[in-house]
């Protein structure tokens, strides 16, 4: 396949893609059918049939890549026609190629297309999770830096800061801090919020931020009390 000709296919696929309202990309599948040349829709739907058994067999769930929808056409009368089609991430449309004939060179660029394209959001997805859980890591240890003052304000120290953490653990986890490395093979030496999932970084950091509210409200009202 020519360059020139490859650059046409990669713009009219790149042509018909669209998002919705969540920014969610997709193509629609009678789209897919003209730009892999399938004349017939009866026929295109049996190709279609195989990629959501292929998508099941995947682990994923066919909803979440081949959404049923109806649309209106117009019909030579003036009328117009509902008819079916479906909404398609790109995973989907991956996997129609993969199941389609494989000697017509659309359906063979469209199988590396596809390929190529899923690849590369599968990586920006990890690049963008990596720099969730960055930023939730900084964010959870500004706020035990917050707290560790908080103590050190109330208790002239912080020798009660590791077991103020140890006892938010066990709360969080059922287990203590150690159980907790041991379970997920932590070195002695790390954090064990250096191994946590982004998800349990926030709630540690959303358990913590209470825990400086409670002591701050505790002194404000011993002061009054005073």
């Amino acid at each position: 396949m020519k360059s020139q000709e490859i650059n046409e296919l990669t713009a009219a696929f790149e042509a018909n893609s669209r998002t919705t309202e969540q920014d969610i990309e997709f193509w629609l599948a009678r789209d897919l059918q003209h730009l892999l040349e399938y004349t017939k829709w009866d026929t295109f739907t049996n190709v279609i049939s195989k990629a959501k058994t292929a998508c099941e067999l995947s682990g994923h769930n066919i909803c979440d890549h081949f959404s049923e929808v109806e649309k209106m056409v117009d019909l030579g009368s003036g009328s117009q026609r509902s008819i079916t089609d479906f909404m398609l991430t790109r995973y989907a449309c991956y996997l129609i190629a993969q199941n389609g004939d494989s000697r017509k060179p659309k359906i063979a660029f469209a199988q590396t297309y596809f390929a190529i394209q899923t690849r590369r959001a599968e990586l920006i997805e990890q690049r963008l999770l990596a720099t969730e859980r960055v930023s939730a890591r900084n964010k959870l240890a500004q706020t035990e830096k917050e707290l560790s003052k908080v103590i050190y304000e109330q208790t002239g120290g912080d020798r009660n800061f590791a077991l103020i953490r140890s006892k938010g653990d066990a709360a969080l986890f059922g287990q203590s801090t150690q159980a907790m490395k041991s379970r997920w093979q932590v070195p002695k030496s790390k954090p064990l919020a250096d191994f946590a999932p982004t998800i349990i970084l926030k709630a540690k950091d959303f358990a913590t931020e209470i825990t400086i509210f409670n002591s701050r409200e505790h002194l404000l009202k011993t002061e009054q009390q005073i």
